[in-house]
């Protein structure tokens, strides 16, 4: 299935887009935006360059689950979102999770 799929090649494409997609968010709060192939990290900061304190990211990250996309929680003091989709996600997908994370930017920015 993977090879008559092309979902290793699909992942790379979608991978390197989503990554652009991401990294084309304008808000002071994205400290940094990495990944390789579908996993991807987006890492949040206050307005003093310091993590994003919990109650806040609680708040985006209830926020981005409100707008229909799921992430995961990580990072070293828990400032970041893990975006892990699976190998048959399409540009589309991949517009949706851009923007739902976009708009809840604005909601707790």
């Amino acid at each position: 299935v993977i090879e008559e799929e092309k979902l290793q090649e699909n992942c790379a494409v979608v991978g390197d887009y989503l990554l652009k997609q991401l990294a084309s968010i304008k808000s002071p709060l994205i400290g940094d935006v990495r990944g390789k192939g579908l996993m991807t990290a987006v890492e949040f900061v206050d307005e003093d360059g310091k993590p994003l304190p919990a109650n806040r990211m609680a708040d985006l990250f209830e926020k981005v689950k409100d707008n229909g996309v799921l992430v995961g929680k990580g990072g070293l003091y828990g400032n970041c979102f893990r975006i892990k989709p699976p190998m048959c996600i399409t540009k589309k997908d991949a517009d949706k999770c851009v923007s739902a994370l976009a708009d809840a930017l604005k909601h707790i920015a």
